[in-house]
């Protein structure tokens, strides 16, 4: 049972999608950043026990990142739905994960290979949720700057700049696929 930990951490974050979206539909920004930062620390903690405790599964290594994908998606739609951000910044993003599921899919189906996530990939994940949480956050208690969308600028230079590096990786694995 204790071997299924990591997993159900992760599909706890699914069920945590809906609820944070409907937080933030409500204006409820404080209890959808509650439930965002849960969803946070369980990633975490389903990471840090698979690892530490060898608990690593094809299912986590496959499915905990589209955990992570979805969260962000969701959340960013509705930000967008709400008007707290511009839709191009979803736009840009969705591309970039579809391009990025596309190609880790390729891969996976090709040779069970699962991308390791890399620094570039981590900040520009931190980068999207505090983006996130100081969106919600100014909106809640009624602030009227900016810096959460100098941070989705930010955020998207360094997908655009994660899609470029993992594509090199994806097109190395290709290459010793071929060869084969």
């Amino acid at each position: 049972m204790l071997k299924h930990i990591p997993n159900i951490l992760t599909i706890f974050r699914f069920i945590l999608i809906p609820i944070i979206f409907y937080f933030v539909l409500k204006n409820n920004y404080i209890l959808a950043v509650i439930f965002l930062i849960l969803s946070g620390a369980t990633d975490v903690l389903d990471g840090y026990i698979a690892r530490k405790y060898n608990f690593v599964t094809t299912f986590g290594t496959l499915v905990d990142p589209l955990a992570d994908k979805f969260t962000q998606i969701a959340t960013l739609l509705v930000l967008v739905i709400k008007n707290l951000i511009p839709l191009w910044i979803l736009l840009v993003l969705l591309l970039k994960e579809i391009l990025m599921i596309s190609g880790a899919s390729f891969l996976f189906e090709k040779q069970t290979i699962a991308i390791p996530s890399k620094w570039y990939g981590k900040i520009t994940t931190v980068l999207i949720y505090l983006a996130i949480f100081l969106s919600m956050i100014k909106k809640q208690i009624g602030l009227d700057f900016s810096i959460d969308l100098y941070l989705y600028y930010i955020a998207v230079i360094f997908a655009f700049y994660s899609l470029i590096m993992y594509y090199k990786i994806f097109a190395e694995y290709r290459k010793e696929i071929k060869s084969k």
